[in-house]
């Protein structure tokens, strides 16, 4: 395979749009996608001509507006490029076709800004993210708004976000005398997820109605071995891991790294960054060509943030950067960063950002499926903080107490070998524990969840820190001493912020009540994180960054809970009838053919000892009888829930329901302990983690 030539193969990238397209049609696209141009609608005929004709070279005979609706999913309808031509067709791509398409808007989250009845939305062409042709259809990169205007999808608003912040920092770039066309905010979202047998995942009702495992006793050999990390890769997810990259490569995804992550079956993906907006629409596409691919493997990829309990879940390190058309990285310390006045004051807004909307921050990964991951000693806790490492938290202490910096030599390391070479160390550790760390030129938002659209929180990433930009360049606009100015804001801020800033074990027992004297939020369920957006100064962030109209601020909000509340009603409904119709009865069949051996064994002789058997059918009958009860108050529970009212049917779920599936999910994981697992209806984690050779 050549590599290169297979790179991208299947995209309509910049070398196609130059190869096919008229030189002056190509210099104004590139004007909209580079500089940020609005696009001159005059050439949409001749860029549809040109990607139709390069379509149906790739195969393809249809063609869709894929967009990505609030279900957190993508979405897509096909059309035929086939036009009637007396009793022939013709293909056809017009200019009219590529830039709107219409689609029904009535069946898609609108968190109540859009009225049911209202079935008509319609969908923009987003020029800045290449179109594909995958399985004969061509793919057109679109935003989804209603007939009304509200916005209805992730993109729109993710593209407001990169503009507000790109206005934003080039007030600040001018103020230090740099120019450039575009600044952009780039990221790198490494991608998490578990390979299980297809075969066993059949037998799991849980794992195809809710991606995880709602019921599942702990495997003798978990993960505290520590072997399966950077670990060998088995034979069939070596062949999987190749075919996907083969995929992603010929999409033009950098798949670049690929490896065991720490709990048995699971593996990592991390891509090379690139703009915020085409890492969310190559991260969409990452998910289903892991899907697809896996399939043909006979194995499921799952992408749940907790499939198994008590192993570890999966996330989604955003590697989030802002950086200049011309090469210049704002996150970027320099050599010496305490003379970096630049740099310095780009880190103390998005530590302001950080501080002043951390409520929305950490509600933009909230998710029932997150809620299981956040804070378990394996992700970050629910707590936002910034990790700076030594260097820059020494250098921020120095401002802060008004001390001068002195800056550590750069240090090499060896391992005292001579054979060995010796390599220079990096100015700083990386912190696992905290949420939102710098590392090296860029920060790494680790909150997020493995099947989390990344629009979300890099919606709030950008326009956050926009809004500290702004702050920033109104204030020193009118300063006439920029540079005594300038320091003096640094200093302020970073002062006034410094409390968001936290560098130690973000897994300490020390560190929640440090953080509650210091007055952080600590939202540890969606429920309770979600409801910050409704406040006034966050909605206003939105509103005045020109990303969300309050009615689309709130109505997200809406939508993120509506969705809690019906994915654990999905959750608990399934977990009532896994314990109903199968688990109680195969416990109920377990314990009569122990009565019926110990039956047998007084039978022949009564001296024989049974009293092994009789405990265990005393402590299963108790238990299953304990179960049965356990479920019918969740059920109970349950059906008391107004699921319509999504704002209080959150907190019942969060904090009424989950504790009662809590409560069924102990008694029955210690049931299968103690059934033979003759009798135990489904695969327990053992089958299901080492099922993959």
């Amino acid at each position: 395979m050549n590599l290169p030539e297979k790179f991208g193969e299947n995209v309509f990238n910049d070398s196609v749009q130059k190869e096919t397209l008229p030189s002056e049609v190509y210099k104004a696209l590139r004007a909209t996608i580079v500089a940020g141009k609005t696009l001159d609608v005059s050439i949409a005929g001749t860029v549809a001509s040109a990607m139709k004709k390069w379509a149906v070279s790739k195969g393809a005979t249809h063609y869709t507006h894929w967009f990505q609706p609030l279900t957190g999913l993508t979405a897509e309808k096909h059309e035929s490029f086939i036009e009637p031509e007396g009793d022939r067709v013709i293909m056809r791509l017009t200019g009219k076709s590529l830039i709107v398409g219409e689609s029904d808007a009535s069946s898609f989250p609108s968190g109540g800004s859009r009225a049911t009845h209202m079935a008509r939305g319609y969908t923009a062409w987003d020029p800045t993210s290449p179109a594909f042709v995958k399985e004969g259809t061509l793919y057109i990169p679109t935003v989804f708004v209603s007939y009304t205007g509200e916005t209805l999808d992730k993109k729109a608003p993710l593209l407001r976000s990169m503009r507000a912040i790109d206005k934003q920092a080039k007030r600040i770039l001018k103020l230090f005398g740099i120019e450039c066309k575009k600044v952009s905010t780039t990221v790198g979202p490494e991608q998490e997820y578990f390979l299980i047998s297809e075969e066993e995942y059949l037998k799991r009702k849980d794992l195809q109605l809710t991606g995880r495992t709602l019921f599942g006793a702990p495997v003798t050999r978990g993960q505290e071995l520590e072997d399966q990390y950077f670990g060998v890769i088995k034979p069939k997810v070596a062949e999987f891991m190749r075919d996907l990259d083969n995929e992603l490569w010929s999409y033009g995804v950098l798949s670049k790294t690929k490896h065991n992550e720490v709990a048995p079956a699971q593996h990592e993906m991390a891509p090379v960054f690139t703009t915020a907006n085409v890492a969310v629409d190559t991260n969409m596409l990452t998910m289903e060509l892991m899907k697809k691919v896996a399939k043909k493997h006979g194995l499921v990829c799952l992408l749940h943030e907790k499939p198994f309990k008590g192993i570890n879940g999966s996330g989604k390190h955003n590697n989030w950067s802002v950086n200049t058309d011309n090469g210049l990285n704002l996150l970027s310390p320099g050599e010496n960063p305490e003379s970096n006045t630049l740099f310095k004051l780009v880190l103390t807004a998005v530590v302001k950002a950080v501080d002043d909307y951390q409520g929305i921050l950490r509600s933009s990964v909230a998710s029932a499926a997150n809620d299981h991951r956040l804070g378990a000693d394996e992700a970050p806790p629910a707590i936002i903080s910034v990790y700076l490492g030594d260097q820059l938290g020494a250098l921020v202490d120095s401002i802060v107490k008004g001390e001068n910096y002195v800056a550590e030599k750069a240090a090499n390391s060896s391992i005292g070998v001579p054979e060995s070479p010796i390599f220079p160390k990096d100015a700083t550790d990386r912190n696992r524990t905290s949420p939102f760390a710098f590392t090296g030129n860029k920060f790494e938002f680790r909150m997020l969840g493995s099947q989390a659209n990344v629009a979300d929180a890099n919606i709030c990433l950008n326009t956050i820190v926009a809004d500290a930009l702004e702050k920033f360049a109104d204030e020193l606009e009118r300063e006439s001493d920029f540079n005594a100015a300038v320091n003096a804001l640094i200093e302020r801020e970073l002062k006034a912020h410094y409390r968001i800033i936290f560098n130690l074990d973000g897994y300490g027992p020390g560190w929640e009540p440090e953080a509650a004297k210091r007055g952080l939020l600590n939202n540890k369920n969606t429920a309770d994180a979600v409801p910050v957006c409704y406040e006034e100064k966050n909605v206003d962030v939105y509103v005045n960054q020109g990303v969300y109209t309050r009615e689309e601020a709130i109505a997200r909000a809406d939508i993120r809970l509506e969705n809690y509340v019906k994915i654990i009603n999905i959750e608990a409904l399934t977990m009532i009838e896994m314990a109903k119709r199968d688990i109680i009865p195969a416990v109920s069949d377990f314990v009569a053919t122990l009565c019926q051996n110990v039956a047998a064994k007084q039978a022949v002789c009564d001296k024989i000892p049974f009293k092994t058997e009789k405990d265990l059918i005393e402590k299963l009958a108790k238990l299953n009888d304990s179960t049965s009860a356990a479920v019918a108050k969740l059920e109970k529970d349950l059906k008391g829930v107004d699921k319509h009212d999504v704002r209080p049917a959150s907190q019942a779920m969060a904090h009424t329901v989950i504790p009662d599936m809590d409560d069924v999910r102990k008694l029955v994981d210690e049931m299968e302990t103690l059934t033979s697992s003759d009798y135990w209806p489904y695969p327990t984690y053992f089958d299901i983690l080492y099922s993959v050779k």
